[in-house]
């Protein structure tokens, strides 16, 4: 049977290919950005099949309308992604709040209240999926990444816990952990601190130059993590944890082995806390 997926942050990045994936083999698509205008092509290359909206993940409201909407017209929800988002560089001294917790706000309290709002749903479908966005940066932080790593350290708290809870219910999370892909991402999809401190020059100043010099030379392709997300999706035992790419997988491997190492050298020291 086709599914019906409900997919945030279409008009840019995998959201875009994967609901382009999506509809072109036959599933229905909720589509939606904030703008739906940018998702107009879309829905007229697939008029049977997507649904373009407009949902802010801030709002409530739009959220709610969204989740009704496939119910209405196309009979529930088999599949939820998180995928709205953004980016910011800059150390964590030279960032101010107001830079910084809209962030927050997109990228994890956002994608809480979606995820809650869409599980009633979700719940009454068998093999039902929720495919949480996730980044190298929320495997391991790095300097300049300190506040966007924080939002994706939290997606992957929140998705592992989540997938405890409605596992046994029949409902299944996939965090998906991409490396850099060529998309949108370095350009307009993530933000810079304005202030810069001299002395952080030669560690956040790299991310900085890193963006500078990488938008559009990214390695990954982002037709083959696409091709990779769905092929999760539609798995029967899909993984809980996605890495996707050789410099991801470099990531996670490069900190489970520096945690490793700190177990190992701490472990006369700290393993015996307990009452004798």
């Amino acid at each position: 049977m086709n599914k019906t997926w409900l997919i945030t942050g279409c008009s840019s990045g995998l959201g875009k290919h994967v609901a382009e994936a999506a509809a072109a083999r036959g599933d229905n698509v909720v589509a939606t950005a904030r703008n739906p205008d940018t998702l107009r092509d879309l829905a007229d290359r697939f008029p049977d099949h997507v649904r373009a909206v407009r949902l802010d993940v801030t709002e409530p409201g739009s959220v709610a309308a969204a989740i009704a909407l496939s119910e209405h017209e196309f009979g529930g929800l088999d599949v939820l992604v998180n995928n709205a988002g953004y980016g910011f560089i800059g150390a964590v001294e030279e960032a101010e709040p107001e830079e910084y917790r809209p962030m927050f706000e997109v990228n994890v309290f956002g994608l809480i209240e979606t995820t809650r709002m869409a599980l009633p749903v979700l719940r009454r479908r068998a093999g039902a999926r929720i495919v949480n966005l996730s980044s190298g940066a929320g495997l391991s932080g790095g300097a300049g990444s300190g506040y966007y790593s924080a939002t994706k350290f939290a997606v992957e708290g929140f998705s592992e816990a989540l997938a405890k809870e409605v596992g046994p219910l029949g409902v299944q999370v996939i965090i998906v952990e991409p490396g850099p892909f060529r998309t949108e991402f370095l350009g307009r999809s993530i933000a810079t601190a304005a202030r810069e401190i001299d002395v952080y020059a030669e560690t956040a100043g790299q991310r900085r130059a890193y963006r500078d010099s990488n938008d559009g030379k990214q390695a990954g392709d982002p037709e083959k993590a696409t091709a990779v997300i769905m092929q999760a999706v539609d798995a029967r035992h899909p993984p809980l944890h996605l890495p996707l790419g050789p410099i991801a997988y470099g990531i996670a491997e490069r900190k489970f082995d520096a945690f490793r190492a700190d177990m190992e050298a701490w472990r006369e020291t700290a393993f015996h806390t307990d009452f004798d």
